[in-house]
This record gives C-alpha cells, structure tokens and sequence, in this order.
C-alpha cells in the first residue's frame, strides 16, 4: 500500500488529529515537534504530518517528514500534495518558502531562505543584518541528497537537482542542473 492509498484509508482519523492537535498552543506544537523529530516508523511519521499541518503557514494531504528533518519559521512554509522530505534535511523558512505538490526532497538536503550580508564593513559579517528571499519548488520536482538550495530561487516544474548541487539562480522547467554552482546538465524531453 502506497503512502496515497494509507493516508486516504485513515483520512478522517488523521482529520481529527489535526483538530484535537490545533487547540494546543503553537509554543507546545513546537515542542512536540522537536520531541519527536527522530521517531520512526508510521507513528513518527503521523505525529510530524499533525505538527505540520497545524504549525505550518499551509499544508496539503500525504506529507511525509522522515525522521532527523530540521524544519524552521514553518509558519513561513506552505506544503503542496504528495512530498516527501527524507532524513537529514535543513530546511529554515523565514524568508518565505512554498513546496508545491508531487515534490520529493532526498537526504541531507539544505534549503535556505536566508542569507548574511556584508555591506557594512566596520562590521564582521557575521553581525551584518540578515537578508530574507523566498524560495519556490514548482510541482513535479526531485531534488538530490546533499543538494543546497540557496535563498531568493525558484526551481521550476518537473526538474531533477542532481546530489551534491549547489543551487543559487532559477532552474528551468524540464530540466536537470548539477554541479556547484548548478547548471543545466540536460533538457528533459516533454
């Protein structure tokens, strides 16, 4: 049974633990989460579908956080349809950042919605102001272990992000970029 087909048998159980889950406060959903990042199994992945659901600015149905997922600023964060986010991942929204549907993230991935500047120069960088970009993943996008993405970019419709990429300009629709800083290794035929 595919991840689709269970969440639509248990659809109206899961329903009403988004509910009960929704009159907790979001300092406590916040907690959970954390508590049961690394839980594995169906249970684990229940648990974080609820948190999200009711933490996250949206979410769609059939959502799966894997076990070790770092997420922050999820009231910053809309989720589509059918993602999957495996182990490992890093992904800070503050800057904004829409997953669309049918989107799988592999381990290790690291999406960022932010970034240091280094404007004023009486100042190490490290305490120059932040700087906020929203990041957008189009529908249909598989995007490779150990991949970063990087604030301000917007991956495009059925496109492939090759393992270990560094992402930092727009990737085209139909496409693979690898490399760092990634590039267009190839078009898909459409």
């Amino acid at each position: 049974m595919t991840g689709r087909e269970k969440f639509q048998k248990f659809r109206v159980f899961v329903a009403i633990l988004i509910k009960v889950n929704s009159f907790f406060p979001r300092s406590f959903n916040r907690y959970l989460f954390s508590f049961f990042r690394n839980t594995i199994g169906q249970i684990g992945l229940l648990i974080r579908y609820v948190l999200v659901k009711n933490l996250s600015e949206s979410c769609g149905e059939n959502v799966s956080i894997h076990p070790g997922v770092y997420l922050f600023h999820l009231n910053k964060v809309c989720f589509g349809d059918n993602i999957s986010i495996h182990p490992m991942c890093y992904i800070e929204g503050a800057g904004g950042l829409m997953i669309k549907s049918n989107v799988s993230i592999a381990h290790s991935v690291s999406i960022l919605t932010t970034n240091h500047s280094w404007g004023d120069l009486n100042t190490p960088i490290k305490y120059n102001p932040e700087t906020f970009e929203k990041v957008v993943i189009d529908d249909d996008v598989w995007i490779g272990c150990g991949s970063r993405i990087l604030s301000g970019v917007t991956i495009n419709k059925r496109s492939i992000v090759a393992a270990g990429a560094v992402v930092n300009k727009d990737v085209m629709t139909n496409s693979i970029y690898g490399g760092i800083p990634a590039k267009l290794i190839k078009k898909l035929d459409a």
